[in-house]
C-alpha cells in the first residue's frame, strides 16, 4: 500500500495572528492576576531609587560640650566656712573671690610666728652690737701690741748704738733684743686672735640670719595659708559646683569648688563601641548646638568602655555659636570612611540601618514584590545597600502597614 504524505505549511499570515492570539491571552491572564494584586495609590508611598557612587560615612553620636581647662579648689588648711561669695554657674575672673574659710588656730600660729620672728630679729641686732664691742678690744689689744714692739724695737736699735760707741752692755743688748721678739710674737698672736674672732663671728651671724629668715619664711607661709583662706577662681570661665555649704567643716585638701574656662571648650562625645573602632585619630567632626555648628576633630579616645559606650573628646576648630556653654548638649557626626562606587538610597521611613528587612520593590508593569533587603550604615541620610536591590530599582515603603502584601500594584489618582 502506498502511503502518500503532503507537507502543509502555514501561511504567514496565520502565524501572525496565532502570535497576537497569544499575546492577546497573556495580556489578559496578566490583566486578571493584576486585578487580584491589591491597588496602592502612588500619593501614599515613599519612593527612592538606588542609587550608586560617593558616599562619605559619618556616624551621628551625642555629647556635650565640657571646659578645656578646668580647675578644682581645695582647702587650703583646716577651717570652717564663713562666707560663700560666688554661687555656680556665676562668670568669675582669676581674682574672684568664691568663698571665705576661718580658722582661728592659724591666727594664732601666725601671731606665735609673727612673735618668734620678731625675737630673731632682736637677737641679731644684740649680737651685732656685741659683735662690734669685742671686735674694738681685739683692734684695742692689737694696738697696744703694736705700741709695745714699736717701743722695744726703738729700744734695741738705741742700744745697737750705744754698743757700737762701747757705752752699753752686752746684756742690756740682748734684753732690749728680746723684748722685741716677743712682742713681734705678741702682735702675731694678737691679729691671729682676732682673725679667728672675725671666723667665728661670721659664722654666728650667719646662724643668726638663718634663724632669722626660718621664722621669715614660717610667717609668710602662714600668711599665705591665712591669704589662701580667701579661695579665689585662679581661672577665667564659671563656677560649675560648688560642693560645701555654709558653716561647714572642711579639712586640709577636701574638694570645694571647680572652675571650668567658658572661651575653650571641647565637645565630649558618647561614640557606641562598634562604631568608635572604626574612628580615627584627628578625625573631622561637626558639632551641632541647635544654633548653628562648629567643625571640630577627635582629639583623644578613651579605652574604657562603659555599658557599650565609648567617651572620645573633639577639640574645636571653629568660633563658637552664641548658646555655646560648658554642658550644653549636642549632636555631632563623625566622619568614619568614604566609599566609593556603593549602593545606597535615601532613609525612607521604616527603613533602619545595619538590619536585614523585608522590602517592596518597584519593578516593570509598576507591580512592587516584596524582597528580603540587607543594609548598613546610615549616613547624611543616605542609607547603605549591602544586598537585595540594585541600582536604579526603587524601593517603597508608607505610613500604612502592608507588611501583608507580598506584591501590590501602583495606580495613580485620577
Amino acid at each position: 500500500m502506498n502511503i502518500q504524505f503532503t507537507s502543509s505549511k502555514l501561511p504567514r499570515k496565520h502565524l501572525l495572528v496565532t502570535t497576537v492570539a497569544l499575546l492577546a491571552l497573556c495580556a489578559a491572564g496578566y490583566s486578571l492576576v493584576g486585578q487580584r494584586l491589591p491597588k496602592i495609590s502612588r500619593a501614599k508611598l515613599e519612593l527612592a531609587q538606588v542609587k550608586q557612587g560617593k558616599l562619605e560615612i559619618y556616624a551621628h553620636v551625642y555629647g556635650e560640650l565640657a571646659s578645656r581647662q578646668e580647675r578644682l579648689l581645695t582647702a587650703p588648711a583646716q577651717g570652717k566656712v564663713a562666707e560663700i561669695v560666688q554661687r555656680p554657674g556665676t562668670k568669675v575672673k582669676p581674682d574672684t573671690i568664691i568663698l571665705r574659710l576661718s580658722n582661728p588656730q592659724l591666727e594664732q600660729e601666725l601671731n606665735k610666728a609673727k612673735g618668734a620672728l620678731a625675737k630673731a630679729k632682736a637677737e641679731k641686732a644684740k649680737f651685732s652690737f656685741e659683735l662690734q664691742n669685742t671686735r674694738l678690744d681685739a683692734q684695742s689689744k692689737i694696738a697696744d701690741a703694736e705700741a709695745a714692739l714699736a717701743k722695744a724695737k726703738l729700744e734695741l736699735k738705741v742700744n745697737k748704738e750705744l754698743m757700737a760707741r762701747g757705752i752699753a752692755a752686752s746684756l742690756d743688748m740682748q734684753k732690749a733684743d728680746l723684748e722685741a721678739q716677743l712682742q713681734t710674737k705678741r702682735l702675731k698672736f694678737e691679729k691671729d686672735k682676732y682673725q679667728q674672732l672675725i671666723d667665728i663671728q661670721s659664722f654666728q651671724q650667719e646662724q643668726n640670719d638663718i634663724l632669722v629668715s626660718q621664722e621669715a619664711s614660717q610667717v609668710a607661709l602662714l600668711q599665705q595659708q591665712l591669704k589662701d583662706m580667701q579661695i579665689s577662681a585662679g581661672i577665667a570661665g564659671s563656677l560649675q559646683a560648688l560642693e560645701i555649704s555654709l558653716g561647714e567643716s572642711v579639712q586640709l585638701g577636701q574638694s570645694l569648688a571647680k572652675v571650668g574656662s567658658d572661651e575653650t571648650l571641647i565637645a565630649k562625645l558618647r561614640i557606641p563601641q562598634r562604631k568608635a573602632d572604626l574612628i580615627n585619630q584627628n578625625a573631622h567632626v561637626i558639632i551641632d548646638t541647635q544654633k548653628g555648628q562648629i567643625p571640630a576633630h577627635i582629639s583623644r579616645i578613651e579605652t574604657l568602655v562603659n555599658d557599650g559606650v565609648v567617651i572620645a573628646e573633639a577639640r574645636l576648630d571653629g568660633p563658637l555659636t552664641n548658646n555655646a556653654r560648658p554642658a550644653l548638649s549636642i549632636s555631632a557626626k563623625v566622619f568614619i570612611e568614604e566609599k566609593t562606587q556603593i549602593e545606597y538610597v535615601r532613609q525612607l521611613p521604616g527603613l533602619k540601618p545595619n538590619t536585614t528587612q523585608e522590602v517592596l520593590i518597584l519593578g516593570n508593569n509598576q507591580i512592587a514584590k516584596r524582597k528580603s533587603v540587607k543594609f548598613g550604615d546610615l549616613s547624611e541620610g543616605k542609607l547603605v545597600l549591602l544586598a537585595g536591590a540594585a541600582t536604579n530599582e526603587t524601593l517603597l515603603t508608607s505610613y500604612e502597614d502592608l507588611s501583608a502584601y507580598s506584591s501590590i500594584v501602583l495606580i495613580d489618582d485620577q
